[in-house]
């Protein structure tokens, strides 16, 4: 298997780069945990995850009392995070609040309801890339299994690739955490990771009106 790309490795935590198709746990073979935890000789704790089909960033523990601080981080919603997709409809609105209860559908699936008890929440911007291609940047505010893959399906805008919620046929799913944001320590740590490979995300990245993305703690969330 090709090296994990490791951004940081920092005396509490490692940021490394998972690609896209690449199973987090261990599953028919080896998964992405153990895998950088062979590469760097140490024990990782796992304090959040991706879903296979997504590529990006990810924190994991050196320790469990970095593990114990890091979960309690995400449990308060005090580490930002931002994704980058692709999409071939437009969606319903060009930005906003998605908003709404999650509950399980058909073939491992969700869907997203108007109630909301216990809402997965969004926030999002988009933009048109070219015909037939626009991009979207998101940042939610809850951790819900399938969130974001589910908030663009309610949009009539599924993410490309992802054929499990009707998304056009293509050689990955087009979804990517992009960056971090936390304090650690007392010190404002942020991190940002193109793709890698591009892929068709190239649009997007040598598109005029990515700039404004390339530092999204600028938009207003």
């Amino acid at each position: 298997m090709p090296e994990i790309q490791v951004l940081v490795n920092e005396p509490d935590y490692v940021i490394a780069i998972k690609s896209a198709g690449i199973s987090f746990h261990s599953e028919s073979g080896i998964g992405f945990v153990v895998q950088l935890e062979q590469q760097l000789g140490i024990k990782l704790y796992a304090v959040h995850r991706l879903d296979k089909v997504t590529s990006g960033l990810l924190i994991l523990a050196k320790t469990s009392a970095s593990a114990n601080k890091l979960s309690e981080l995400f449990a308060n919603r005090a580490i930002d995070k931002a994704y980058l997709a692709l999409v071939t409809d437009k969606p319903k609105k060009k930005q906003g609040w998605i908003k709404g209860d999650m509950s399980k559908a058909r073939r491992g699936a969700y869907k997203l309801l108007k109630s909301s008890e216990n809402p997965a929440i969004t926030r999002f911007y988009s933009m048109s890339v070219e015909s037939g291609l626009r991009a979207c940047i998101l940042k939610p505010f809850t951790g819900k299994t399938h969130q974001l893959r589910v908030a663009l399906k309610s949009l009539s805008a599924p993410i490309l690739g992802d054929e499990l919620y009707g998304g056009v046929v293509s050689d990955r799913v087009y979804l990517h955490a992009y960056a971090l944001r936390f304090n650690w320590q007392g010190q404002n740590k942020t991190y940002v990771a193109m793709p890698q490979p591009v892929g068709l995300f190239s649009k997007l990245i040598n598109h005029v009106d990515f700039a404004k993305w390339q530092n999204p703690w600028q938009l207003e969330w």
